[in-house]
C-alpha cells in the first residue's frame, strides 16, 4: 500500500496534534511546549507573544533534508527570519532565500554562508541587487526582463554570477487566490506560454557575465495536492530540453520552490514532505529520460512548512460581550501580529489555556483589539461559557508570517519573539515599545 501524499489529522476537543510535539498538558488546564509553561511565558514576558520551539524547527529540517537527500533544500526567510533562525538553519544544513536586502543583511551579518543564498523578489532594488553581488549570493533569480540588464551591469565585465530564470508554467494551486503564483495573470516570474520565459532564458545566455544555472518555479502556497507539483516538472523539464535543442545548453539545475500546505487546526491536511519527495524525484527521473536529458539538481524552499507549526501566539482576554447570538473574546493583539485572516480568509484553532474550568464550551468568535471589522482571529471557535477577562488565549501553527508581516497598526508595537528549547526559554526578539515608535517621528 502506498504512502498517503496527504496526512489527515484526527480532530477532538482536547486535540494537540497542530501543536509543536512537545507540547505537553499540565495541571489545571496549563500547557507546556519545549519544556517551558505557556501560562509563566505569559507572564514573564507579557501579551501579546510569539513563542518559538527551537527543537521543532530542527526536527522539520531534517525530515526535509531526510526527504531530499539529493537535493539542495532552501529555507524561505521571509516565513520568519531572526538572527537565532538564521543560526538555526545554517547548523541544519538548509540554504537561505531572501527577498530583500533586509532579509539578505540580517543572514550575512549573523554569518549565514552567502554561496547557500537564494535572492528572489518581483521588483528587486538597486540596493537588493548590489549587497547580493558585493556579499557573492549563490544564485539570483531573474523575474523580469529589466533585471538581466541591470544584474549584467552590477557584475561588470571582470565578474560573473549565477542566476536562474523565474518561469510561470501555468499550474493553478493554493489555498486561496491572492497566494497561486503558477499562472499567468499575477505579479510574478515570466510566462511560458506567451513566450516571455524563453525570451529572457534567450537574453541571459547572451550576457557572458551571467551563467544560467537553471531555472525556477514557485505554483502557490498551502497547496494539499502533490498533482501540480508533477505537472509544473513535466513543464519545465519540457522548457529544459527545448533550451538544449534551441541552445545546446543543458542546465544543472532546477528550483520547484514550496507552497506545502500545514496544518492549521485539527482535522485539516498537511503535504507530507516524504511522500512529496518520492513522486516527485520519480517523476523528474521519468521526465528527463524521456526528453533525453540528465536528471538536474532539485532545489526546493521550504518556509512555512519549518516555521509555521514550531510557533504558538499567546493572547489575554481584554472583553467577553454577547451582540446578539456571537459571543465576542477581544484579546489584547489582532491583526497588528496576526494579518493572515483578514488577507487570506486564514482559520486558526484558539485555546484557552491556565485555568481549569468546569463550563460547557460555547462557540465564540475571538477578535482583536483593533479599530477594523476585520480584526477577527478566528470565528465559531469552542471556548468555556465563562470565559472572562484576564484569561489567556493560546493559538497554535503561529511559528510563519505573522511576526514576519506585523505591523503597528494603531501605533501598538509589535510582540516579541521567545525561543523555547529543553526547558529554557530566552528572548529573539523584544517587544516593540512606544518609544521605539515615538523615535521614528521626527516631524514638528
Amino acid at each position: 500500500m502506498s504512502t498517503p501524499l496527504l496526512t489527515e489529522l484526527p480532530a477532538g476537543p482536547d486535540d494537540l496534534t497542530v501543536w509543536p510535539a512537545s507540547t505537553a498538558r499540565l495541571p489545571q488546564g496549563h500547557l507546556s511546549v519545549g519544556g517551558v509553561s505557556l501560562a509563566e511565558l505569559a507572564d514573564r514576558f507579557g501579551t501579546p507573544a510569539y513563542v518559538l520551539d527551537e527543537d521543532e524547527i530542527r526536527a522539520r529540517c531534517r525530515t526535509y533534508r531526510a526527504a531530499f537527500p539529493q537535493a539542495d533544500v532552501v529555507y524561505a526567510a521571509k516565513a520568519f527570519l531572526s538572527r537565532a533562525m538564521v543560526r538555526w538553519i545554517e547548523e541544519e544544513g538548509l540554504g537561505l532565500d531572501v527577498c530583500s536586502a533586509g532579509e539578505l543583511e540580517l543572514a550575512h551579518a549573523t554569518g549565514f554562508p552567502p554561496e547557500r543564498m537564494v535572492l528572489h523578489g518581483n521588483a528587486k532594488s538597486p540596493r537588493d541587487i548590489e549587497l547580493a553581488l558585493r556579499v557573492g549570493v549563490g544564485r539570483i533569480v531573474v523575474d523580469s526582463p529589466s533585471e538581466i540588464a541591470r544584474i549584467a551591469a552590477l557584475t561588470g565585465p571582470a565578474g560573473r554570477q549565477k542566476v536562474m530564470v523565474r518561469v510561470v508554467p501555468g499550474v493553478s494551486a493554493g489555498g486561496h487566490e491572492k497566494i497561486r503564483t503558477g499562472t499567468d495573470g499575477q505579479k510574478f516570474g515570466l510566462s511560458l506560454t506567451d513566450g516571455s520565459a524563453q525570451h529572457a532564458i534567450a537574453r541571459v545566455l547572451g550576457q557572458p557575465q551571467l551563467e544560467l544555472t537553471g531555472l525556477h518555479c514557485h505554483i502557490g502556497s498551502q497547496i494539499t495536492d502533490v498533482k501540480p507539483y508533477l505537472v509544473a516538472v513535466r513543464r519545465m523539464v519540457g522548457l529544459m530540453a527545448r533550451i538544449k535543442e534551441s541552445h545546446g545548453v543543458t542546465l544543472p539545475e532546477l528550483d520547484l520552490g514550496g507552497g506545502h500546505a500545514v496544518a492549521y487546526r485539527p482535522g485539516e491536511r498537511a503535504l507530507d514532505p516524504t511522500a512529496l519527495a518520492r513522486r516527485l524525484t520519480g517523476e523528474l527521473t521519468d521526465s528527463c529520460a524521456a526528453a533525453g536529458l540528465p536528471v538536474p539538481r532539485l532545489l526546493i524552499e521550504p518556509g512555512r512548512a519549518i516555521a509555521a507549526p514550531a510557533g504558538v501566539a499567546l493572547y489575554r482576554v481584554l472583553a467577553v460581550k454577547h451582540t446578539g447570538p456571537t459571543l465576542f473574546v477581544a484579546v489584547d493583539g489582532g491583526m497588528s501580529d496576526n494579518p493572515r485572516p483578514a488577507l487570506y480568509g486564514a482559520r486558526y484553532a484558539p485555546r484557552p489555556i491556565g485555568r481549569s474550568t468546569t463550563a460547557e464550551p460555547v462557540p465564540a468568535t475571538v477578535v482583536g483589539r483593533h479599530c477594523e471589522a476585520g480584526d477577527v482571529i478566528a470565528s465559531d471557535v469552542p471556548l468555556p461559557a465563562d470565559v472572562r477577562p484576564g484569561d489567556l488565549i493560546a493559538v497554535p501553527v503561529a511559528g510563519a508570517y505573522q511576526a514576519s508581516m506585523a505591523s503597528a497598526y494603531n501605533l501598538v508595537g509589535r510582540p516579541p519573539v521567545i525561543a523555547v528549547h529543553r526547558g529554557t526559554a530566552r528572548l529573539l526578539i523584544r517587544r516593540e515599545t512606544q518609544e521605539d515608535l515615538s523615535r521614528r517621528d521626527v516631524g514638528a
